[in-house]
């Protein structure tokens, strides 16, 4: 009886260790900042958030589309951080530079006030590896002082030339970019009406 206990103990051993042995590594993503020439220096100050993202992509893996009417969850390939998160800093980080304007923040800076407010709506965040990426959001620009606000709409697809989730993502953040300079050109053209 000992032996059959130990025979039966080794197996579930061996079992539960080639089980986790075979679990592939989880991959981490995130999004980055576009990389161009600085603006010439600014006093604008702006505020980026909320930032909204539709609730199917509202998670930590990434959501690949796989038909018209089909997701799935990539349970090994996740962002690091949440979605709204992200695409909040890139779109502050990428208005520094696009507006030359050193005082961008996100609204969750405590006490933060500034000339401009930034609110995005993301509608879509679709990822097809290989395939392209998909942004669609409404963000809207109001200018603090007056109210005076400017509303656009970013659809933008970038082609993914590679299979690849390291391709996709900076494919997701060239249409971050995008993103971010339309909201730069309707903080541009709030200031200018100003004038």
């Amino acid at each position: 009886m000992r032996g059959l206990i130990a025979i039966v103990s080794v197996c579930v051993v061996v079992t539960f260790t080639a089980g986790c042995a075979s679990t592939p590594a989880s991959r981490f993503y995130t999004l980055s900042a576009a990389t161009a020439p600085t603006a010439t220096s600014s006093d604008l100050s702006v505020i980026v958030g909320p930032v909204s993202v539709p609730a199917v992509v509202d998670r930590p893996e990434i959501v690949v589309s796989t038909g018209p009417n089909q997701v799935r969850l990539d349970e090994f390939n996740r962002w690091a951080a949440p979605l709204q998160n992200s695409i909040a800093r890139v779109v502050a980080e990428n208005l520094v530079v696009m507006l030359g304007a050193p005082r961008v923040t996100l609204s969750q800076s405590l006490g933060a006030d500034a000339d401009y407010r930034a609110a995005i709506e993301v509608q879509s965040f679709e990822s097809a590896p290989g395939e392209a990426a998909m942004l669609d959001a409404v963000w809207t620009v109001r200018r603090a002082k007056d109210g005076k606000s400017q509303t656009g709409r970013t659809t933008a697809r970038e082609p993914v030339q590679e299979k690849g989730y390291d391709a996709l993502a900076a494919a997701h953040s060239r249409a971050v970019a995008r993103l971010s300079q339309n909201i730069a050109d309707g903080v541009l053209a709030l200031e200018r009406s100003e004038k």
